[in-house]
């Protein structure tokens, strides 16, 4: 344990470097030969989720008993950072399965709930995350999407939007309010099936970035949920939803960190090669001082990540970390990445090379699971308390 608290944060421990390892391993040998397909094809080859299943990355966190790795957040952080290295689309699939749906329903599902939904979470079951609303993105918490109580259970009515994983997910965290003269305080969780009656999948959004990664939108007419399938206390759904959207921001904070890394090691390459006036880009010095500036702002974006991810692993609130890795790491991506399109030159504007591909998917991260003006809100709570 001492060695642990004491551990500089980018030295890991031999069992995560090990993981690490095994990670950067599949990325380079599945994930980056089907990139360019998935792209086109707009959708993650599902021979690829399952290497994810077999591996398991897609039960980091949850405990043995379940089908899960007992691992820790810092792990989910080294895995999305690796496979983001190679493809952001690949990545976000991980990253919402475990951070988004696995640790809402193991922190507050009931022991029935465990016992019955996460073996098929480590198995072979994807799962989707379901707050944002068409009218309500960052007002998370004006939700219209209604739950009327009903014998033995709840009648939901309303609509979703923008959820990661939609397409393909079997499982949905979705939020509700139960009360809605109670305004955020009637907000509650529940665990819905695909196929449940009065409960579709609607259209798939045609994206700037992460292509492959599936978003859609959700529809509820009078879907029924039993109350075994109420996720925590009703009324408890903002808590969880805030909780799980902490955890969950340390994950695009280690998605940013991986596509920035990997724009960074395209052109770093590329400049070692491409010779103008005589002599290979990478000997300018205007040139060296623009990739020096950018790796030292990577490294600081992945240090306040790492710190961010043992920090929950520690058992620390990281509201506030959280919200500063995670905008920090998106600024810092948007940067990097649009710096690398320009030294690959003429190249970089086309999809020939791969630098492009990295900045059309930088862009969502100052976006999704709370903006960056919503991360500078949560901050600004925290220092002028």
């Amino acid at each position: 344990m001492t060695d642990s608290v004491h551990r500089p944060l980018t030295l890991l421990s031999e069992e995560e470097e090990l993981f690490r390892a095994a990670v950067e391993e599949l990325a380079e040998s599945e994930v980056r030969p089907r990139v360019h397909a998935m792209e086109t094809a707009g959708k993650v080859d599902p021979a690829l989720t399952a290497k994810f299943f077999e591996l398991g990355l897609m039960g980091i966190e949850l405990p043995e008993q379940y089908g899960g790795a007992q691992g820790s957040l810092m792990m989910v952080t080294l895995a999305v950072e690796e496979l983001s290295k190679v493809d952001a689309s690949a990545a976000i699939q991980v990253d919402v399965q475990n951070t988004l749906v696995n640790y809402p329903l193991h922190r507050y599902g009931s022991q029935e709930q465990r016992a019955r939904i996460l073996p098929r979470m480590t198995a072979d079951t994807i799962g989707a995350y379901a707050l944002s609303e068409p009218g309500s993105g960052s007002d998370a918490f004006g939700l219209a999407t209604r739950a009327d109580r009903a014998d033995g259970g709840w009648i939901l009515n309303g609509s979703k939007a923008w959820i990661t994983n939609g397409g393909e997910a079997n499982v949905f965290v979705v939020f509700a309010n139960t009360k809605p003269e109670a305004g955020y305080k009637g907000i509650t969780a529940f665990v819905l099936e695909r196929g449940v009656e009065g409960f579709t999948v609607g259209k798939k959004e045609d994206k700037l970035g992460i292509r492959a990664s599936s978003t859609t939108a959700l529809h509820f007419e009078n879907a029924f949920v039993p109350d075994a399938d109420v996720l925590g206390d009703v009324g408890q759904g903002y808590k969880i939803a805030i909780e799980t959207l902490n955890e969950g921001r340390i994950g695009i904070g280690a998605q940013m960190i991986g596509v920035a890394q990997g724009a960074l090691s395209a052109a770093t390459a590329y400049l070692k090669e491409r010779k103008q006036f005589g002599k290979a880009l990478a000997e300018f010095q205007g040139i060296q001082f623009q990739v020096a500036q950018a790796a030292t702002e990577l490294e600081a974006a992945r240090l306040m990540v790492y710190n961010a991810a043992r920090l929950k692993d520690a058992g620390k609130d990281i509201a506030r970390e959280g919200a500063m890795a995670k905008l920090f790491a998106s600024q810092m991506c948007e940067r990097v990445t649009s710096l690398c399109v320009e030294l690959f030159g003429g190249y970089g504007y086309t999809r020939e090379y791969p630098a492009e591909k990295f900045y059309r998917d930088a862009k969502i991260g100052t976006i999704y699971e709370g903006t960056s003006n919503m991360q500078l809100q949560t901050i600004a709570k925290s220092v002028l308390r």
